[in-house]
């Protein structure tokens, strides 16, 4: 229930802080004193957007909150809302607040004084509060309002909830299909596609084949004047008349003198000039085997030339790596083969496509079934409702066409109604009279509201354009529903008011020049003159207020 409200420098309100009890709640006042001030008060906590010039004129900024209890059949569903938005919520207090601050600049909106977005506030007032307004009449007259009603009264949520995700998918596919096909290599493309494809298979690079052959080429390129160096180098080495090899046998015969002579002391370096010997031998013979693999091939070198001037050509036109080449050439043959299984595609997506509309139509086929077993239900509850109202031999029907599957599934409905007996019964947007499609709202709202969870219903005016014994019939069922949920209904009829089990008055008063509203809970006397008053304030009224009052 809505425990209490609070509203600070909004419109003609100052100051307010009320709290309204559990059952049925009238609020009634002047025309004009501000009573859809406090509805559009609950409507802004439940995410409505703000206009500006809802400030009280001289300040910057209003406040409006609330607190809600939550009853425990609804915690569950509740939590895992408050959950997916961080909203703490401890279940022992069953309690949400709601708050608002709306400025000239800027807007902050709460949920238990955690920071949230309008469409959270929104989404979390949907659990908590239903408005039903005077203005709805028209919507009610709508084929997509009353499919929502059915569909809410059946609680087909899951149902209605699989037709659209199955729809969803089909969007999807489409798009999928769509784009796909608008990528679809045209048949120029693909001509140039294989062009690319068999110029880079003609030259049949490998990875990293260009650094290899150009290692080769450069020693290819010099081989000539490697034999050259490596053959002089051979030479001084061991082979000429003054090689290094022979100057050093003129070393090792004078060290052999000095042995003569001094053994001791030069038979070492005859040792170590041996070793130097040995190491210039062996260089000679390294240099000798290095230069054996060089070889003098004019054609090998020529071929070995042309090949890196292919290469050097792909990567000119592909590149500029070898890598970049071969990735070129797999994108290709890839986007060929998308060209070639065009027809394959098409088949694929059309399959796809087949399944998803025959699960759409499978689960719209069930919806229709469960819509038509709940219209049966839904229309004996309003008739039902409709007699309590003054329709005593009303008929409410709901009329059924086939249409193609939607993410609504694959019916047209229409509400059927007559209000009397031997009327033909029509649609309900032919009757004319404003106050029979009051009574048949009341009706349709009474059954819902039957149907819902929803813990707070606020009825603004919905008893327009009738009176009478019908006037206090709809006050005594508005009491009945607020057996099982709170009802705040604002209400111009005296009989409706006499109802509830809690009055409000909203009061417009001028103080210092300045205007404002104010709400006051009223008792015994002040009902009894308040409803006076909506009965037109003379002595009469006084007498019929009393006893309403007292029925």
């Amino acid at each position: 229930m809505l425990n209490w409200l609070k509203i600070k420098n909004m419109a003609l309100i100052e100051s307010l802080d009320v709290e309204f009890g559990e059952g049925f709640n009238v609020v009634s006042g002047e025309t004009g004193a501000g009573k859809s001030i406090l509805l559009g008060t609950i409507a802004l906590l439940l995410g409505e957007r703000a206009d500006k010039g809802l400030i009280r004129s001289g300040t910057e900024r209003c406040e409006i909150a609330a607190a809600i209890s939550v009853k425990a059949d609804i915690q569950n569903t509740l939590l895992a809302a408050l959950e997916q938005a961080d909203i703490p919520f401890e279940a022992e207090f069953s309690e949400i607040q709601l708050r608002r601050v709306i400025g000239k600049t800027s807007n902050r909106n709460y949920i238990n004084d955690t920071p949230v977005t309008l469409q959270t506030l929104k989404n979390i007032g949907n659990f908590l509060v239903d408005i039903h307004a005077a203005n709805e009449h028209q919507s009610l007259l709508s084929r997509t309002t009353q499919l929502d009603i059915l569909d809410r009264f059946g609680k087909l949520d899951a149902s209605t909830g699989q037709c659209r995700d199955l729809c969803k998918e089909l969007k999807a596919l489409h798009s999928e299909r769509e784009k796909t096909f608008a990528d679809m290599p045209s048949s120029i493309e693909a001509e140039h596609l294989k062009m690319i494809v068999e110029e880079i298979q003609k030259v049949s690079p490998e990875a990293d084949e260009d650094e290899h052959l150009s290692v080769k080429h450069s020693l290819a390129a010099n081989s000539k004047s490697i034999l050259e160096l490596s053959s002089r180098a051979a030479m001084r080495l061991c082979d000429s008349e003054e090689s290094i090899v022979d100057k050093l046998g003129e070393v090792y015969r004078d060290i052999q003198e000095l042995a003569h002579i001094d053994s001791a002391k030069a038979d070492p370096l005859l040792t170590a000039c041996d070793q130097i010997v040995e190491q210039v031998r062996d260089l000679s013979y390294e240099i000798e085997n290095y230069a054996s693999n060089i070889e003098l091939d004019e054609e090998g070198f020529r071929n070995l030339e042309n090949r890196l001037t292919d290469l050097q050509s792909i990567k000119r036109r592909y590149g500029p790596s070898l890598e970049r080449v071969l990735l070129e050439c797999e994108k290709a043959q890839e986007r060929l083969v998308v060209y070639s299984d065009v027809e394959k595609l098409r088949q694929e997506f059309k399959k796809k496509e087949d399944d998803l509309f025959t699960k759409l139509k499978t689960t719209a086929k069930k919806l229709s079934k469960e819509r038509i077993k709940s219209a049966k239900d839904f229309c004996r509850q309003v008739e039902d409702k409709l007699k309590v109202l003054g329709f005593l031999q009303a008929e409410l029907d709901i009329s059924f066409s086939e249409i193609e599957p939607t993410e609504r599934g694959m019916d047209r409905i229409e509400f059927l109604f007559s209000a009397n007996p031997g009327e033909k019964i029509q649609p309900l947007r032919n009757i004319a009279s404003s106050g029979e499609i009051s009574r048949v709202m009341l009706a349709l709202k009474t059954v819902l509201a039957d149907a819902d969870t929803i813990p707070v219903l606020i009825f603004d005016e919905i008893d327009v354009n009738i009176g009478g014994k019908t006037a206090s019939q709809v006050g005594k069922e508005l009491l009945n529903l607020s057996a099982s949920r709170q009802i705040l209904c604002i209400s111009h009829l005296a009989q409706v008011a006499a109802c509830g089990q809690y009055h409000y008055a909203v009061v417009k008063n001028v103080n210092s020049g300045r205007t404002s509203s104010t709400i006051k809970r009223l008792d015994t006397d002040s009902r009894t003159a308040e409803i006076a008053r909506m009965l037109g304030d003379t002595k009469a009224a006084q007498v019929h207020a009393k006893e309403l009052l007292s029925l």
